[in-house]
């Protein structure tokens, strides 16, 4: 074959190769039209599900787990019709066969999506936590606002965004703050070890009862549940309605302002931490007796020793020092005489 016969056998295969697009060009056009009509029709059906279900709060995961299978489905199926129109010889089988050989590869090259996508599906179904509901996971807090099914956003109080993988939420320890109508808040106060604890848990509750915020029924209370170095700690417990963080802080600082100004008033101590340093005098006439020491001395002893200045210690032993140093010089003030018997 020479060169003039290379170039006519080329030239025909690119002529063949531009009439067969120009032939396909209408139905590559109508394909593209077709899957565009599915792909509006998808978000039209998602947001259609969404709205039916936003009135109703314990139907809204559900919803978004409809709508996004739905879309999903309506796509897929308008890339089928798509490939149909612009491969007239393609079947319903050979997408099935192409999507069964390239799904291992996709499994393992995108194993971690494809694990949060089911962890998604799973909690917007099973809804351990719902959408505005306040949540604490690991050390992140705050509102969620959004369930994808790959990952679920919170905004934290401080006005910050955090994104988490929903595998980890699924698999992880998760409190929910908001999911009851109700919450029990409590704060440790200390009292004085010389006050009345029944007069103080009195006063205590009368100060939870006066913030209109807090709820009667259940009932606050106040219970003795350490006694520390310094104080006799009460925990005072009350319950507020509705249980978000804004109405959490709010009543709470309600609370602890009215019980501190209601003790105070009424003289009962809130005594700072406090530490006891006991000097033994070891100049007193009860050192050694465990039943005269001050540190000690069993309740009901009458005689009880009174207590020295450091001072006052300090003088006596320069006393005694200065006895025993008088009576030292005396006997030897004549080293040279001969011991007698009354010397001993």
């Amino acid at each position: 074959m020479n060169l003039g016969e290379s170039v006519s056998t080329a030239w025909d295969k690119i002529q063949g190769m531009i009439e067969g697009a120009i032939i396909l060009l209408p139905n590559l056009v109508l394909a593209l039209i077709v899957f565009a009509l599915f792909w509006f029709g998808a978000i039209a059906i998602r947001t259609l599900v969404k709205r039916l279900t936003r009135r109703y709060r314990h139907a809204r995961n559900l919803g978004l787990v409809l709508g996004r299978l739905s879309q999903g489905l309506t796509i897929l199926i308008g890339l089928f019709v798509a490939l149909s129109i612009v491969i007239p010889t393609f079947k319903a089988g050979d997408l099935v066969q192409l999507l069964g050989i390239s799904g291992v590869a996709i499994g393992f090259a995108f194993r971690d999506i494809l694990q949060n996508f089911l962890a998604g599906i799973l909690i917007l179904l099973t809804e351990p936590f719902q959408i505005d509901d306040q949540i604490v996971f690991k050390d992140f807090e705050g509102t969620v606002e959004n369930i994808q099914t790959r990952a679920t956003t919170i905004r934290t109080y401080d006005g910050r965004r955090i994104v988490i993988p929903n595998s980890e939420l699924f698999t992880n320890s998760v409190t929910v703050n908001t999911a009851f109508e109700n919450r029990r808040l409590q704060y440790d106060i200390g009292i004085g070890y010389g006050d009345d604890i029944d007069r103080a848990k009195q006063l205590i509750l009368e100060a939870i009862a006066s913030v209109d915020d807090v709820l009667q029924d259940p009932a606050p209370d106040a219970l003795v549940v350490e006694l520390a170095d310094s104080t006799v700690n009460i925990r005072a417990r009350w319950w507020v309605k509705p249980p978000r963080r804004a109405d959490v802080l709010d009543k709470q600082d309600k609370v602890l302002a009215a019980i501190k100004n209601k003790l105070t008033a009424n003289g009962i101590d809130m005594p700072f931490p406090t530490q006891q340093i006991l000097f033994h005098d070891q100049t007193e006439e009860t050192d050694g007796d465990r039943a005269r020491q001050r540190e000690g001395w069993p309740a009901g002893h009458k005689e009880v020793p009174k207590p020295r200045s450091i001072g006052g210690s300090l003088r006596k032993l320069a006393e005694m020092r200065a006895q025993r140093d008088g009576n030292g010089s005396h006997r030897d003030e004549n080293p040279d005489r001969p011991h007698t018997a009354d010397d001993n």
